[in-house]
């Protein structure tokens, strides 16, 4: 009876001590933990990773020829290449890489490995291909244009006419771009997929972390390689674990059990903004929130329909009730920021002006059709919203949400009606990165299956536009390349294009306040070897080996 007495109150005050420490729970001083939605990360082949988490991740476990500033943009550093030069008719790009690098394996790293890296991109011909086949990049001609002259020095000829200085961003800022290590890679091909398989789960690169472990949809663990060639990382380790709840993100972060946290909602996000131990932090990248229609629909192939639904946007209303840390009000297909960017439009909700044109396109009552949509905020969101004010003007859409694959799924095989997404590219600081993902389109046939092309997918083929934005991407004089530009903008104004922008997106993370350093990149190429914590008056650094 007895130990009884005061085993009773033992416990109460362990079982308190308990909760109090797990209040106070912190991370480890030398591993940044950071919780996200790996939901779209498919892949970690450079050949064939898309989305903006696999740019991060790859930035860290590989290196790039040359960097852009995340202060200024349009600024280029240097990476592998410690200085390059373009020849007088801007059709020849020369590299000098930087001597003494080694892979994580061990192996030098030489210019071979860059130009193989390249050419195999181009021929494996995935996902990633498609920027440098729009430069005329082709798996026939890469072996001769992309070349090693010496074990320091790549020659890159451009096969036609382009803007060199957006050779040199995507060099900077695509996933494509960063270089691998060719002999592990081979030692891990299969039935002559260059390694395509094996990289989908591995990495074979020079940066300053290299993968331990991938689980799909679970945890992504890199460690911190020590013969990296700036110096080691400051953090050890950087462990990655899927989460897609926003609740889940905030308690973690509040109970000290993350140190980052990407995807959380606007409410939560407000409520993050009142604690004192973290930083909220936004970046503006270049991708648009817009909303889509195919003219394969011969509805919506009518360019008076088109206008209509411009019309029945609340541009107004989504940007301030729905896009609060998700995106800013932009309504050109060009990221906001550039010197060639025009003014907004000023487009405003006009359901009387959108029901004069449904009428006179013969659509007087309206009609019925569907828009497809990410079920996700805000795009869910978004979705309802265009609804509401499709139906003041007697168009009755059905909402059809689904994932990532069944959404833009649909948009690939040309199959949707209306669609809200994001897109455009735009993680290069130049006008063509947008106008080529969300305008171009060099062959509207179906056969031709130029799905990494917005204007293919609506099925929006303006020969007019084409050639302007073929002038302006060879133009070599700035101030008239800028005009070209602008015209673009112009006259896909009066042609009505079959995507109009709404929002431009906006990346907010919500970070420990004791984390240094870590800073987002325009681009999504954001590096983590300068990350550490300061706990109290030491820093907290894990720069020793292990």
């Amino acid at each position: 009876m007895n130990n009884k007495k005061w085993l009773r109150p033992l416990a109460l005050a362990l079982a308190l001590c308990a909760g109090a420490a797990a209040l106070q729970a912190k991370t480890p001083v030398d591993q940044l933990i950071v919780g996200f939605s790996m939901n779209n990360l498919l892949s970690l082949d450079p050949a064939a990773a898309t989305g903006n988490d696999v740019v991060e991740i790859n930035a860290n476990l590989y290196d790039y020829l040359i960097e852009l500033d995340a202060q200024t943009p349009s600024k280029i550093l240097p990476g592998l290449a410690e200085r390059w030069s373009v020849s007088p008719d801007g059709r020849s790009l020369n590299f000098t890489l930087r001597t003494g690098v080694k892979f994580q394996s061990g192996n030098p790293l030489t210019a071979e490995d860059v130009a193989w890296s390249l050419q195999r991109v181009l021929k494996l011909n995935l996902a990633m291909a498609s920027p440098w086949k729009s430069y005329g990049f082709s798996a026939k001609n890469v072996d001769k244009v992309v070349r090693a002259t010496d074990a320091q020095t790549l020659v890159i000829d451009l096969p036609v006419a382009t803007d060199p200085k957006m050779v040199l961003y995507t060099l900077a800022t695509s996933v494509s771009a960063v270089v691998l290590d060719r002999k592990v890679v081979m030692e891990n091909e299969k039935n002559g997929d260059m390694g395509n398989a094996w990289l989908t789960t591995h990495s074979a690169g020079s940066g300053p972390f290299s993968l331990a472990q991938w689980r799909a949809k679970d945890t992504l663990i890199m460690n911190r390689f020590d013969g990296y060639w700036r110096g080691p990382a400051k953090m050890k380790r950087v462990v990655m674990r899927h989460m897609t709840e926003s609740q889940t993100l905030r308690l973690m972060l509040e109970r000290g059990d993350l140190d980052l946290a990407v995807g959380m909602s606007v409410p939560d996000l407000e409520s993050m903004r009142k604690n004192p131990d973290v930083v909220v932090q936004s970046m503006r990248r270049g991708t648009m929130y817009y909303v889509a229609v195919s003219m394969k629909d011969e509805k919506f192939a009518d360019q008076r329909v088109r206008l209509a639904v411009r019309k029945l946007i609340d541009y107004d209303g989504i940007n301030s009730a729905v896009m609060t840390d998700y995106g800013v009000p932009n309504q050109r297909p060009v990221q906001l920021g550039l010197p060639a960017t025009l003014p907004s439009p000023g487009y405003t909700l006009d359901v009387a002006g959108a029901k004069k044109l449904l009428a006179e396109a013969g659509y007087p009552n309206g009609f019925k059709t569907t828009i497809r949509v990410l079920a996700d905020p805000p795009f869910i969101n978004i979705a309802t919203n265009l609804q509401a004010t499709l139906a003041q003007a007697g168009i009755e859409a059905s909402v059809l949400s689904g994932t990532g694959n069944q959404v833009y799924g649909a948009m690939r095989e040309r199959k949707f009606e209306i669609l809200v997404g994001r897109g455009g590219g735009g993680v290069e600081p130049h006008p063509h990165g947008s106008l080529r993902a969300l305008v171009l389109n060099p062959n509207n046939a179906d056969a031709a299956r130029l799905t990494n092309f917005q204007g293919w997918r609506t099925s929006f083929f303006s020969p007019e536009l084409n050639a302007l934005i073929g002038k302006a991407e060879v133009e070599r004089d700035e101030a008239k390349q800028m005009a070209d530009y602008q015209e673009v903008q112009r006259v896909y104004d009066q042609q009505v294009g079959a995507i109009q922008p709404i929002s431009q997106m906006v990346d907010t993370v919500v970070v420990r306040k004791d984390l240094r350093n870590y800073q987002g990149h325009p681009s999504a190429t954001t590096r983590l070897r300068d990350v550490f914590k300061q706990r109290g008056d030491a820093v907290a650094a894990g720069t020793t080996g292990g």
